[in-house]
């Protein structure tokens, strides 16, 4: 049922493109608010049990809607085997509106064309809304190759991969969770740039628990990078990045994955010094990535590692 409900979502999530608005969630605002609110001052032994309070708490009616339908269609299968199917189908829906929601907050594919169209026309305010939206920091340079593409393969981890990884792992409430630390640390984030002093030690704790659930899909990732573009430059790349790299091992996310990311590109998709081309490259071989993962979803169903 995962891998129909994966399927569906990300179907859902190409076709969807005029309610993709919805996803940004900004209602969540308040409730983070209300948690950054919380968090402040608290002993440092309180932190870190307070940021993952905070993020369970919007995940309880998932987890609760979750359950309920699992629990109810694995008992019909006891004694009224035919009944499951029709209890497996609000199951299946009930997945893939999660997943559609945790995908994002904004899709990573029209924001890449929004980009290169602005870039093709020289319309640099645009250019720079879109860039300043990708690196989540304000960015004046419309041209910046490097700049674009890293913030394609970082994004591409933080609204997909790590969404499609925890959805196979746990399902709707591993996506949701996924999100909803994303949604924390970008709100976070968000409130440092105008009082840094006063919520810096919440944001470190965020963005450690963000980190520590981006970590493994990440690398998953930078392996899909490697099989779907040029192997040998990916790998080589990563072992140069391992043994330079002093970050902590949930910090290091980001870096490793644009270093990859554009490593892989090399030898397998034009070279034009643009970055409207270079950005059209990256989201390629970011889709080449997504593609290969479904496939291996689909095999590991097949073989019945994956329900």
């Amino acid at each position: 049922m995962k891998l129909i409900a994966l399927i569906l979502g990300l179907v859902l999530e190409r076709l969807a493109t005029r309610i993709l608005h919805l996803r940004e969630l900004r209602w969540f605002d308040r409730y983070f608010d209300a948690a950054i609110a919380s968090l402040k001052g608290v002993p440092a032994w309180l932190l870190y049990p307070g940021v993952v309070a905070a993020l369970f708490v919007p995940v309880v009616p998932v987890l609760w809607a979750s359950f309920y339908l699992a629990s109810t269609s694995m008992a019909l299968e006891w004694t009224e085997p035919m009944a499951v199917v029709l209890w497996s189908l609000p199951y299946v829906v009930f997945a893939v509106l999660v997943l559609f929601f945790s995908l994002g907050p904004q899709d990573l594919g029209s924001e890449v064309y929004e980009y290169c169209t602005a870039v093709d026309a020289d319309d640099a305010e645009t250019a720079e809304r879109v860039l300043t939206s990708l690196c989540e920091v304000e960015h004046s340079g419309t041209s910046d190759i490097e700049a674009v593409e890293e913030a394609i393969f970082v994004q591409a981890t933080n609204r997909i991969f790590g969404v499609v990884f925890w959805f196979i792992a746990f399902g709707p409430v591993g996506a949701w969770l996924f999100r909803a630390s994303d949604l924390f640390r970008r709100r976070l984030a968000y409130r440092a740039e105008r009082n840094a002093e006063a919520i810096d030690e919440p944001l470190a704790a965020i963005e450690n628990v963000h980190g520590l659930l981006v970590w493994l899909p990440a690398r998953l990732a930078i392996l899909g990078y490697a099989f779907s573009g040029s192997f040998d430059d990916a790998l080589n790349c990563w072992r140069s990045y391992e043994k330079k790299s002093d970050l902590p091992f949930h910090r290091s996310n980001d870096e490793v994955v644009a270093c990859v990311g554009k490593a892989a590109m090399t030898g397998f998709l034009e070279e034009i010094p643009n970055s409207s081309a270079a950005a059209r490259n990256a989201m390629r071989l970011v889709h080449r990535t997504l593609f290969f993962w479904v496939t291996v979803i689909g095999v590991m169903t097949i073989s019945g590692r994956v329900v």
